[in-house]
């Protein structure tokens, strides 16, 4: 694969062009994830009382719903959003991945597993916050570390 960059200074804006010679998995990949770089640069807003915020994607630990709300955990606090956890999907960045029907974790901020006859609990770094991942996912949140580190 050749990578190469122009400097057009009559350009308005930045454009990116995948050239290849078939729509294979690694083009999708590709398209994916400079698809999702440029999403990351659009915001979210969180409400907290008549507040609201905008924060950083790295401080969000995961996003949980309930009773119908869906909340940004963040080490300290919590926060409500107006999405649901679908739309979430498809609008954060990769360090992000379903863990469960009620909840979507940051990689990024995982401190640790737990393994037992219950299930597999994530806990966070510098915070005494949890979740539990669903056997349905869990498989995928195990390939997703390896791959990552």
């Amino acid at each position: 694969m050749k990578v190469r960059i122009e400097i057009d200074d009559q350009l308005t804006e930045k454009e990116i062009v995948i050239k290849a010679p078939s729509y294979d998995p690694e083009v999708q990949n590709l398209y994916r994830i400079i698809q999702n770089q440029t999403e990351q640069t659009q915001s979210l807003v969180f409400y907290k009382d008549n507040s609201e915020f905008y924060l950083d994607f790295d401080s969000v630990l995961f996003f949980e719903t309930d009773d119908r709300q869906v909340h940004a955990h963040t080490t300290d606090d919590d926060y409500q959003i107006h999405f649901r956890l679908y739309e979430l999907e498809n609008k954060l960045p990769d360090q992000f991945i379903r863990i469960s029907k009620s909840a979507i974790i940051n990689l990024n901020n995982i401190f640790s597993l737990t393994r037992s006859v219950s299930g597999t609990l994530v806990k966070f770094q510098n915070s005494h916050k949890q979740v539990y991942v669903s056997r349905r996912y869990y498989k995928q949140l195990k390939d997703r570390l390896q791959r990552r580190g």
